[in-house]
């Protein structure tokens, strides 16, 4: 094993071995929040969420280093683990990501678990800041009985499993049964349904690993049922997915007229998106698509819910699921499923769970709710701790989005102590992501304001509230930070949507 990188330097000297960029002395809108020390930024996580928020701080602070910390040897998180092998145009971004790496202003230390190998203490004793953007690692189980039974996997491992995550390098599902049921219908969903019933010759083509490629040679999977609790209005994948789907060589698509009745008129009124995706399953349920005589089928199975994982006559492995029939209460996307009473048993050798991520603790120092699986937040605002609260979209490019930051505004103050700085880069974003839907770009600096607060896309000044010991808040709705100068340094930030990364800040 490499050794730990983090124990080759003693935490509080860390920012003084650091020389200063070369250069004239800065001005006061490039200062951080000392005259003479550049701002030391801490990003924990190396994923789409963290390269963007290093991108971020190093292109509108021109003084701010960062150091980013990977508890895996590689970098670039779901984008080299998460997205599937045949999407290779989704990871394209990690040239983009690299550059901002070869900055001499950006540091990469992988191969570093905080928590394990150093506290967020130590690290908050070392930086300015340190960001939190670790994403969601756990996955959501099903919590029925059966669950714990050989041949039942989250499809996260399943997709560690294919990528070559190293946690899941030993997986070793068994794919000697005809039928696998994937439970969940979002975008993860079809992934693993994809690779499952894509040829093998078409996947040696993609940077799957050899011994994934190696098992599913040998798959004898031909039918991939997708199940979902609600109906066709209320999938969570996207029709680029569904496309890839339809169009997978040779297999046929399978979906129940009857789950379409009525449709028709009610798409009329539903967002554009959301009317190409239904009508594209609507043609497909009744137009029967695919090869004729396919060896391999998927279908999507609506209103069933999980009730329990059926074991096989020895109880040594899965034999099927057990389904409960729903019904919707509600209309559109909002709608929820309830039980009907009646049940159904779906035969399958192989069940993947594919119904969301959740995140873990990762410093005692650090809240958590583990019910939940977040750092506990209001509305996805935390107070004095970072912001862990929304799991992965799904998307790459959806993470981007969280550049904007919304843009209602507020005063808030709290106790001296650690300070949250909201940088837009997390993992759920501001609701819509694009200007005029409630989000605003973040410009960078603003004259006169604190660097920290510019790195975040501060958008106005408020001097009669400067100086003190008045520190960044983020109750009601909206965000203030400001350091412990004498200067006018209170800036006004947009206030951040669920799931934005959070900076700690020390006060110097």
């Amino acid at each position: 094993m490499a050794p730990r990188c983090w124990r080759w330097w003693h935490w509080s000297a860390w920012r003084r071995t650091r020389p200063p960029p070369a250069g004239s002395t800065p001005s006061f809108r490039q200062q951080f929040s000392t005259q003479e020390q550049p701002p030391q930024i801490c990003v924990v996580g190396s994923g789409p969420a963290g390269f963007y928020t290093a991108q971020h701080l190093l292109k509108h602070h021109p003084r701010a280093h960062v150091d980013i910390y990977e508890k895996q040897l590689v970098p670039f998180g779901l984008v080299r683990f998460g997205v599937a092998p045949d999407h290779p145009e989704v990871k394209n971004v990690i040239n983009t990501f690299t550059q901002t790496a070869r900055s001499d202003r950006c540091a990469f230390r992988g191969n570093v678990a905080v928590g394990r190998d150093v506290a967020v203490s130590e690290l908050r004793a070392a930086y300015h800041a340190v960001v939190l953007s670790y994403g969601a690692e756990d996955h959501q189980t099903l919590e029925i009985p059966g669950e714990e039974l050989p041949g039942v996997f989250s499809a996260r491992a399943f997709v560690g499993w294919y990528n070559g995550l190293p946690e899941n390098r030993e997986l070793a599902p068994d794919l000697s049964c005809d039928t696998a049921a994937i439970l969940g219908q979002g975008n993860v969903a079809l992934d693993v349904a994809r690779i499952l019933l894509t040829p093998p010759e078409h996947l040696e083509k993609t940077d799957i690993t050899e011994a994934a490629l190696g098992v599913l040679r040998q798959s004898r999977v031909k039918t991939v049922w997708i199940v979902g609790r609600r109906g066709p209005l209320q999938v969570a994948f996207t029709i680029k997915e569904l496309r890839e789907m339809i169009q997978l060589p040779g297999t046929r698509p399978i979906l129940d007229p009857a789950d379409f009745l009525g449709l028709q008129d009610r798409i009329k009124e539903v967002p554009r998106q959301r009317k190409r995706l239904t009508e594209l399953l609507l043609r497909t349920a009744t137009e029967n698509p695919g090869v004729e005589g396919a060896a391999r089928t998927w279908g999507l199975r609506f209103f069933r819910s999980p009730q329990r994982v059926l074991p096989s006559p020895d109880g040594r492995r899965v034999a099927g699921v057990r389904l409960a029939v729903t019904r919707l209460e509600g209309v559109g996307e909002a709608a929820r499923a309830a039980p009907t009473g009646d049940t159904e048993d779906l035969p399958c050798g192989l069940v993947l769970s594919s119904v969301g991520y959740k995140s873990r603790p990762i410093d005692p120092s650090v809240p958590f709710d583990p019910k939940l699986g977040v750092i506990p937040n209001m509305e996805g605002r935390v107070i004095d701790v970072p912001d862990a609260a929304a799991g992965p979209e799904g998307r790459a490019a959806a993470i981007w989005s969280q550049a904007w930051l919304c843009g209602h505004r507020g005063p808030a103050q709290q106790p001296r102590g650690p300070a949250c700085l909201f940088l837009g880069l997390g993992e759920a974003g501001c609701r819509g992501g694009v200007p005029g839907q409630g989000c605003r770009e973040a410009q960078g600096e603003v004259a006169g304001s604190s660097g920290d607060a510019a790195a975040a896309g501060a958008l106005s000044l408020d001097p009669s509230l400067a100086g003190g010991e008045r520190r960044h808040a983020v109750r009601g709705t909206g965000a203030w930070v400001s350091q412990w100068d004498s200067a006018p340094q209170l800036c006004r930030l947009p206030a951040p949507a669920p799931g934005l990364g959070c900076l700690f800040s020390r006060g110097l």
